[in-house]
């Protein structure tokens, strides 16, 4: 939906490129890896947004858009990582702008992710919510009342992306925030100041925490969550505006970031969040890597969302395969978490999502391989030994412990307790 991802090496000119702008597994757990199953043995929501049976109780908040129906269904139950044991492989597959228009995309990853065990995050748009009669009510940091880089959604399209978020959180899934207008390069969100952070986080919940009144749609069920409690991280548009962005977004309760640039090693805290980045993969047939992002593929193939339909299958296979080599490096490696990114687009005729449905089909249904969203990443981070993470940062790049899993990870004395996590500033990130 919105163009995104800094580019990488390989990407000369590209940063000037004009993209049109729209936008875990359950298996059973290996003994002692800190992962259970949690709810996946129990009823599920209905996931054409009915609340399911077992919902305590429906609080309605604010005007009645939104409401807390309890916790969330299908979670996994983290916890410690035991002495000796290889790290689960986490896959979070993430979505930005996450709206529900024409090509219907919000609402087939959604099946894909159902049918592989994929809990996913939806990066959404704030005003994806809101109708475009409605977007004087967008106040955008130095920009006119109710501009947005990425235009508005028509009305049916705003009522349809109510619907998929609404049977997206029932499924299981995270729904972030990509923030709102999408203004990259000069005058936008690199140079917006945390007090200006600050007012776009808050009207982007408000755009969902107000929907039945922007819409005027009173006889619509809410949303099944409180936006309050539920959003805990996002992505920045084209990965600007951090440094800034990370204090604000601290001070609202948000707990990661995915606005980074950096490589696949364990994640550490930065401004104290999780700093979850895009990362850096193979490209395969070249000699260099790129994001973890269909922009970023598309920027160093085609440079254009219309490329050459000649050689559309071969970009396809080109992500798909440098994100299984990614991948590979990873579970037979350090066992970092993979972190993906993607938009709901179709350019050079949809090659980047079959991409993206390829290596969901291929991984999530692995041994050990659970795809998550990151928020249930981070719950499982958090519920780890400090001390444990501390080591695992030192495997580098696809590095397995020279040793074996069961020396490297060895019964040792834990982080006392009254040590916080490690938030050290990492240079990785762009």
């Amino acid at each position: 939906m919105g163009a995104a991802g800094r580019l990488t090496r390989g990407v000369a000119g590209a940063a000037a490129l004009a993209v049109l702008a729209v936008g875990c597994s359950s298996v059973p757990a290996a003994p002692g890896n800190g992962v259970n199953g949690g709810q996946g043995e129990r009823e599920r929501g209905n996931r054409d947004g009915q609340q399911g049976k077992q919902a305590p109780r429906t609080e309605l908040v604010g005007d009645g858009s939104t409401a807390y129906t309890g916790p969330q269904p299908d979670q996994p139950e983290p916890g410690r990582l035991e002495p000796g044991r290889k790290p689960p492989q986490f896959v979070v597959f993430s979505w930005d702008g996450a709206g529900e228009d024409g090509k219907k995309l919000f609402s087939r990853f959604r099946e894909i992710g159902r049918k592989y065990d994929a809990h996913m995050t939806y990066f959404l748009s704030g005003v994806y919510v809101l109708p475009e009669s409605e977007a004087h009510r967008y106040r955008p940091p130095g920009r006119a009342r109710g501009a947005s880089d990425i235009g508005y959604l028509k009305d049916e399209n705003v009522r349809a992306t109510l619907e998929q978020l609404r049977g997206a959180w029932l499924d299981g899934n995270e729904i972030g925030t990509h923030f709102n207008g999408h203004f990259c390069g000069p005058g936008g969100v690199g140079s917006w100041s945390p007090e200006q952070w600050r007012s776009e986080i808050e009207q982007a919940k408000w755009f969902v925490k107000n929907w039945k009144t922007t819409t005027g749609w009173k006889d619509l069920e809410p949303l099944p969550f409180d936006y309050d409690r539920e959003l805990v991280g996002g992505r920045a548009p084209c990965l600007e505006g951090r440094a800034n962005l990370l204090p604000a977004a601290k001070e609202m309760g948000f707990r990661y970031d995915s606005s980074g640039n950096g490589t696949q090693v364990w994640p550490d805290k930065e401004g104290g969040l999780w700093n979850l980045p895009l990362q850096q993969v193979p490209m395969p047939g070249r000699s260099f890597e790129t994001l973890s992002m269909d922009y970023n593929f598309l920027a160093n193939q085609s440079g254009t969302v219309n490329g050459d339909p000649s050689r559309r299958a071969a970009w396809g296979r080109q992500m798909r395969d440098g994100l299984l080599e990614g991948f590979d490096r990873a579970y037979d490696g350090n066992r970092a978490p993979m972190v993906i990114g993607n938009h709901f687009e179709d350019w050079n005729g949809g090659v980047y999502m079959k991409a993206v449905e390829d290596v969901v089909k291929k991984v999530c249904p692995m041994e050990d391989v659970h795809c998550v969203s990151f928020r249930q990443l981070v719950d499982w981070l958090d519920a780890q030994d400090p001390a444990v993470l501390e080591k695992l940062r030192t495997l580098g790049v696809g590095q397995a412990p020279e040793d074996g899993w069961e020396t490297f990870l060895a019964a040792a004395p834990s982080a006392p307790a009254s040590s916080p996590p490690s938030d050290r500033r990492s240079d990785r990130s762009g």
